[in-house]
């Protein structure tokens, strides 16, 4: 009896990023100025691509779509985690808590995807400039994001599914800032054997190949730049794919560390710290990186900002 009580609690605990109080107030202003630069970036992004038909192109429309991603998927995590900061009552409720798991997982399988779609177009315009217009038409764009974002979500709900229908007798405390599903699975007292499998096998099927596609776009992608026979062009080239690249390995290495390293690896503060790496700086680092660079959407901003204000 005391056990069905336990799994019929509505409500799980999150843990906030420190207990100790003169530490609460820093945390709260470093991550909501990450939140905001995080919003201001990808909402200049996506303004910008919208406002000038210069920039009605498939390398923009895919950049509008990560813009998109990005402050959906920190604003899943950073507003509840703000308020646990400064709050007393760090409880959520089992919908709540599903709800957030749900688009934390569909947006994070998205970006995954988006990643590799982005990769694959400066592939076919790098290694292939005379047919990119006709591999990448607008049918063919609309097409990979709409299968990024439906595939993404689809495998989500299973997560979902399969996460909640967990009894939960151990603890309803999360060692977690966000309902994450590592941390909940440690809490069940049934068999997790068939959550882990599935999360493997998604890991393996979806996250890998994605990660796989990436990588060998940009070593097609490094291959023809280097034989660029201007050093200058070749440099620019090199700086746009060092910057793509380091934050693509970060990306990926610290969602697989955190979904598919094995149960003996265990580390809370190592796990919370690269949830934050992915969910916070990442999609603060991606409007920086992918477009504020990018000589064409400078000038195209300065032009909007000079014409509407």
């Amino acid at each position: 009896m005391e056990i069905l009580n336990q799994t019929l609690v509505r409500t799980f605990i999150l843990l906030g990023l420190s207990n100790i109080p003169r530490l609460q107030p820093i945390f709260f202003l470093l991550f909501i100025l990450m939140y905001m630069v995080t919003l201001s970036g990808n909402l200049l992004i996506i303004i910008v691509v919208r406002l000038n038909a210069s920039l009605q192109t498939p390398m923009y429309f895919f950049l509008s779509n990560l813009a998109v991603i990005d402050m959906s998927f920190s604003s899943t995590v950073v507003p509840n985690l703000l308020k646990n900061t400064i709050s007393l009552d760090r409880t959520i409720s089992f919908l709540g808590c599903a709800t957030q798991m749900y688009f934390h997982l569909g947006l994070g399988a998205t970006e995954c995807l988006m990643l590799a779609v982005m990769a694959y177009d400066r592939y076919v315009a790098i290694c292939n400039p005379l047919q990119y217009n006709i591999i990448i038409d607008k049918r063919r764009c609309l097409s990979l994001a709409a299968g990024s974002w439906t595939l993404s979500f689809l495998i989500s709900v299973i997560h979902i599914v399969l996460t909640f229908q967990l009894s939960y007798c151990k603890s309803h405390q999360v060692n977690h800032y966000f309902c994450e599903m590592p941390p909940l699975l440690r809490l069940s007292c049934t068999d997790t054997w068939l959550n882990k499998f599935i999360v493997y096998v998604c890991g393996t099927l979806f996250t890998l190949s994605s990660f796989l596609l990436t990588v060998l776009s940009y070593v097609y992608i490094i291959s023809t730049i280097l034989k660029i026979h201007c050093n200058k062009g070749r440099l620019k080239a090199f700086s746009t794919c060092g910057s793509h690249l380091t934050v693509f390995f970060l990306y990926y290495g610290t969602v697989m560390s955190m979904y598919m390293s094995p149960r003996s690896s265990y580390l809370p503060d190592r796990d919370r710290a690269f949830s934050i790496l992915y969910t916070v700086v990442t999609p603060m680092l991606n409007p920086i990186i992918y477009s504020v660079r990018n000589s064409d959407f400078k000038e195209c901003a300065r032009k909007t900002f000079i014409r509407n204000f």
